[in-house]
């Protein structure tokens, strides 16, 4: 006898509908599952064979085959337990199969027959939707993350017992789960205390620069000693940046549930991402990949901040890869005969010291390094990845008096005011081409929206042949300093606006030095 249950796989950051064929015929007792199935795929069947002899119903012990349909779809992750089981049980006929035409389902099965939550649920769900499902069905734990999907049926259960009660049509009350909102979108270790920039003495250009890098989506360096505050200045980059539309906000949750981070019962992630990974990370860790491609920390990073804590520490390999999420905003896996490009919309915030004692123009502590082992340690950050940073800025180690002598600044919620203003201005001018801030802007946009004056031109004339300048990071002076503009209100560019943009690229002029 022969049955279908449809159900879904994920491919990337998309669900893909998947046909679990299931039949069973005389023969030899065998269980097979075919369509290019992986390991916890194959694994399924001792857990279907256990969850349903613990349910109370007799496996059949006949030769069993699943197909999974399309073949040529890999297919990876425990969430095909519960059609494979509802398929088995419907060709040996202990439930109508016709019941659930039009149902799609997925969920995991432990060994009692209790329903697991799975990852990649809402991917799955936004798929069913699409295809104009009748009724998905999934684990009740997973429910809050795919009510995140409007206008789509839901139905869930915790066993499979009770799951077979719904597709045999039970009529009976289902009280829904308490929906709770995710947590803010998975730091890359344990979560940091809140922080706010009113709690950061002095420091104020920096601030200054930080407050350009979020109202204008510009990566950002910071270059100083130990102890002058670049790690705590970073982590209050997230806290003045506007928050998140619902568009941002579901493609932040789309990405942390296909990578298995949300947590069971979470809905919406409704804060930006911060993610810090430590330097010795692997370039497939960095960007994605590996032998079952996933998401990499510039994808988990997306609509946030990807903070690179002792920039030049990073291994070449893992900086190299880098370059094309940094330029294209989009990371590109190809494994396996397979290519997935997952978003990697983030901010870099980057913090190193200026050489390896960490002391060099300090006010306080001589440095011990030689010239050569200076440039050699700022050189190991490669010139088209320091292209690539819009901003490099000094950090200073405060002295006692300075320390004291400072005021309380202003706290992030007026600082990321300004900052949305800017944003609101950015979107206005960029949004008919599908932009939403002018870091994302190309050559095109820059020729149009980054005119300047004769004053202007000479100032950024002088920056140019001074800092020997490449192309690119003479556009992304008129990116920074179109951002200047629109935190001042101002739809023209100044000359100032150049200067204090052209300011923030200190490094560009000892790139030879460091090379």
């Amino acid at each position: 006898m022969l049955a279908k249950v449809r159900s879904f796989a994920l491919a990337g950051l998309r669900g893909q509908p998947v046909d679990v064929e299931v039949d069973i015929s005389s023969g030899l007792p065998q269980f097979e599952i075919v369509g290019l199935p992986q390991a916890t795929v194959r694994e399924a069947r001792e857990r279907v064979r256990a969850a349903i002899r613990n349910t109370g119903l007799e496996f059949p012990v006949k030769r069993i085959t699943v197909n999974l349909s399309p073949p040529d779809l890999r297919k990876e992750g425990p969430h095909l337990d519960l059609p494979i089981a509802l398929g088995i049980l419907a060709a040996s006929g202990h439930v109508p199969a016709d019941r659930w035409q039009g149902y799609a389902f997925v969920g995991a099965l432990s060994l009692d027959g209790r329903i697991q939550p799975v990852a990649g649920v809402l991917p799955m769900a936004a798929a069913a939707r699409e295809l104009g499902v009748e009724c998905f069905v999934l684990p009740a734990a997973n429910l809050a993350e795919a009510r995140v999907v409007e206008g789509l049926n839901l139905l869930w259960a915790d066993s499979l017992g009770e799951m077979l009660d719904i597709v045999r049509g039970a009529d009976r009350p289902r009280p829904a789960p308490s929906l709770a909102e995710a947590p803010p979108a998975g730091k890359a270790h344990a979560q940091a205390a809140p922080v706010d920039l009113a709690d950061v003495k002095g420091q104020e250009h920096v601030k200054r620069a930080l407050e350009i890098a979020a109202a204008g989506g510009h990566n950002i360096l910071l270059l100083g000693p130990p102890g002058s505050g670049k790690t705590i200045l970073a982590r209050c980059l997230p806290t003045i940046m506007p928050p998140m539309s619902r568009c941002e906000a579901l493609e932040v949750t789309m990405i942390y549930s296909a990578a298995g981070l949300l947590p069971p019962g979470s809905g919406l992630v409704t804060e930006r991402p911060f993610r810090a990974p430590h330097h010795t990370i692997s370039p497939f860790a960095l960007v994605g990949g590996g032998l079952r491609p996933r998401p990499g920390e510039v994808t988990l990073a997306h609509n946030g901040v990807l903070f690179l804590d002792e920039l030049a520490e990073f291994s070449r390999a893992a900086l190299a890869a880098l370059r094309q999420p940094l330029e294209s905003r989009v990371a590109v896996v190809s494994r396996l005969g397979a290519a997935h490009a997952y978003p990697a919309g983030f901010i870099l915030a980057a913090a190193t010291n200026p050489c390896p004692c960490g002391y060099h123009g300090d006010r306080h502590r001589p440095c011990t390094c030689t010239p050569l082992a200076r440039s050699r340690y700022l050189g190991r950050i490669s010139g088209p990845v320091l292209d690539r940073i819009d901003m490099h800025v000094d950090v200073p180690r405060l002295t006692y008096q300075e320390l004291r002598a400072a005021t309380p600044g202003e706290p992030s919620e007026r600082v990321r005011a300004r900052v949305a203003a800017a944003r609101a201005r950015q979107a206005r001018r960029l949004a008919p081409d599908g932009l939403s801030c002018n870091a994302q802007m190309g050559p095109r946009h820059v020729k149009r929206f980054c005119r300047l004056d004769d004053a202007g031109r000479a100032v950024l004339e002088e920056a140019y042949e001074s800092g020997r300048l490449s192309l690119r990071a003479h556009d992304r002076i008129l990116k920074v300093a179109r951002t200047i503009a629109d935190l001042a209100g101002s739809d023209a560019i100044a000359p100032e606006h150049v200067a204090e943009a052209a300011m923030y690229r200190t490094l560009d002029g000892q790139a030879s030095a460091y090379r």
